[in-house]
């Protein structure tokens, strides 16, 4: 009797989980130009030994790279070109990210957007720039002792 197949998007997220770490995405970048010894990688990245080898056993376990020893040394690389394809991808993503960005802007500064074209940040939201990337305000003390106390604010 064969276990329930999970679902194709569920795998897709937990092998995007497996690869949230950076040192992992470093080491597959890396490991994009060809193989590379073991010894190489830990002074490519700057970080230890051991942490590196936490993390490639991560990527090992995945299937996403593999090792291979000759003599005394290992040298590891990518399972598939798909993996360095991916990578790419993610890189064109990103660099299309702040022109999409930028876009939005444009359309919202159009006549009949809600929004005055020519108004700073703060007077579009009512809020500075700086306040915007500071996240949402914390409650007054006056508004966190109601809350506490389960009073409407």
């Amino acid at each position: 009797m064969s276990g329930a197949q999970v679902p194709l998007y569920e795998a897709k997220a937990e092998f995007f989980r497996m690869l949230r770490h950076p040192v992992r995405i470093r080491v597959l970048e890396l490991l994009q130009d060809g193989p590379m010894p073991v010894r190489s990688l830990p002074a490519a990245i700057g970080i230890e030994p051991s942490s590196l080898s936490q993390q490639l056993a991560v990527l090992r376990r995945a299937g996403i790279v593999t090792a291979a020893r000759g003599g005394s040394t290992v040298v590891y690389e990518l399972a598939c070109g798909y993996v360095a394809e991916l990578l790419r991808a993610a890189r064109r993503v990103l660099a299309e990210l702040p022109a999409g960005q930028e876009a939005l802007l444009i359309q919202l500064r159009q006549p009949g957007a809600g929004v005055r074209a020519d108004a700073p940040v703060g007077e579009r939201t009512g809020r500075t720039a700086a306040r915007c990337l500071a996240g949402p305000r914390p409650p007054t003390l006056r508004k966190a002792s109601a809350l506490r106390e389960g009073e409407q604010p």
